[in-house]
């Protein structure tokens, strides 16, 4: 597994991605080129493929079409450097596991294979937990938390890990004031240090006030590019298939749009 050069661009590349799950396809000939360092809202309704592409970017799903490149290099042809953090109702938190334990799991792809941890990550995963807030709960039953310490105890991982593309699923959805804040602010710095970042959300006004790019989906590209260009009232319609309205200009998801189907995977 050959390495990548640390602070080296990270630009993603998507070629006529497509995904989904028993060989359904969710996701249709996706094409984006995601420049070093952007902030990118992908928005979709429920069931548009928003998490489908996530899982496809980290491995978890693959591909049944195209191509991903980071680094200008195939996916997973380099040291793991793409962090996800899922949304809060894909996990088990009935895991027997502690914070500083789930934490530490960002460092495994590192550390490689049957190689125990050590002080240097023991450093990293302390770090990461100051970071976020959450310290003193290093030593807490993660399935004891509440929505939003969950939240950012995946924050805290994927700083663990270092990555220098980030995927985050629905990180604003069922979470407090302060843990929407330390997201945000959290993003702020890793803008700083040239991290790419993708997020899912349904919040249009966060997405025109805190967010460079966009991209739009529903099972294939409706849009991609500056928010200034491709957030626009027909493109959101298509998107949403009419359930979008707007307040002074911005774009307010309708609450009408349904949830996935039960025992179906979120995507």
């Amino acid at each position: 597994m050959s390495s990548v050069v640390p602070g080296s661009p990270a630009r993603l590349d998507l070629i006529d991605v497509s995904a989904g799950y028993g060989g359904e396809p969710v996701l249709c000939n996706v094409s984006a080129r995601i420049p070093h360092g952007a902030r990118v809202a992908v928005v979709g309704p429920n069931g548009a493929g928003k998490s489908t592409l996530f899982k496809a970017l980290v491995g978890l799903l693959p591909l049944q079409g195209g191509e991903v490149y980071v680094h200008g290099r195939p996916l997973r042809s380099h040291q793991d450097c793409v962090a996800y953090v899922p949304q809060r109702e894909d996990v088990d938190w009935r895991f027997p596991v502690t914070v500083a334990d789930v934490v530490m799991m960002g460092r495994y792809g590192r550390l490689g294979w049957m190689k125990r941890p050590g002080q240097q990550d023991r450093e990293v995963v302390v770090r990461s937990l100051a970071q976020m807030g959450i310290a003193n709960l290093a030593g807490s039953s993660i399935g004891e938390l509440s929505g939003g310490q969950q939240q950012r105890v995946f924050l805290a991982r994927a700083l663990a890990q270092e990555p220098h593309i980030l995927l985050m699923d629905e990180p604003f959805s069922g979470v407090d004031v302060s843990t929407q804040e330390a997201t945000l602010a959290l993003l702020d710095q890793l803008r700083g240090q040239g991290v790419t970042a993708l997020v899912s959300t349904h919040d249009l006004t966060l997405v025109a006030a805190r967010f460079d790019y966009v991209m739009l989906i529903n099972h294939r590209l409706i849009a991609f590019g500056p928010v200034g260009e491709a957030f626009t009232a027909p493109a959101l319609s298509e998107a949403f298939g009419g359930q979008v309205f707007f307040l002074n200009g911005a774009g307010v998801v309708d609450q009408c749009c349904p949830p996935p189907p039960s025992g179906r995977p979120r995507q």
